[in-house]
């Protein structure tokens, strides 16, 4: 019992400090999850990260339910996904009780121009860490940069993008292995 609550209390922590979605919480979640307890390895979070791109669904919800799923399979993943969304439905809540009230407050409107900077920051440190860790060689290199110029310079779905970089993957790696 007392890791599952450890799960929802580490996952309510996460989301209670995540501003921003599943990308700002990149850096917190390394550090909670791999540096101090070791429950999931930096690739095991770049692959939950990459899976919960692909899947219906918050990305840091599907990612608290990957390594909730790791350390305790069924349980632990309603464990993790419970303490991943209870932070935001109490917030929620509150804000929505008060927003109208307060968001004529100047106070409040930079307060929400800050924590807009702030969230570009981590958004931008979790793609340079995912960079760092997914382009390891010219073969990633090549990938990357032709994901990037379809991604950005045309209108085609990414999920055909991400499906395609899935089999060059496994095709380069398949390569590599002969």
């Amino acid at each position: 019992m007392k890791e599952y609550l450890d799960l929802f209390c580490i996952f309510t922590r996460i989301g209670a400090v995540t501003f921003g979605g599943g990308y700002a919480m990149l850096p917190i979640l390394r550090k909670e999850i791999v540096q101090n307890r070791g429950w999931a390895t930096d690739e095991e979070i770049m692959d939950y990260y990459a899976i919960s791109q692909c899947t219906p669904g918050i990305i840091a919800v599907n990612t608290a339910i990957f390594v909730g799923y790791k350390c305790k399979k069924e349980l632990g993943a309603i464990a993790s996904a419970l303490g991943m969304v209870f932070p935001s439905i109490v917030i929620i809540l509150i804000i929505a009780m008060f927003l109208s009230n307060i968001m004529s407050y100047p106070v409040v409107q930079m307060a929400f121009a800050g924590i807009r900077i702030a969230v570009g920051v981590l958004v931008v440190n979790a793609t340079v860490t995912l960079f760092k860790k997914g382009v390891v060689d010219k073969s990633t290199l090549v990938i990357f940069a032709l994901v990037f110029i379809i991604l950005m310079f045309t209108s085609v779905s990414p999920i055909p993008v991400v499906i395609g970089s899935a089999l060059i993957g496994i095709l380069l790696k398949a390569r590599e292995g002969k």
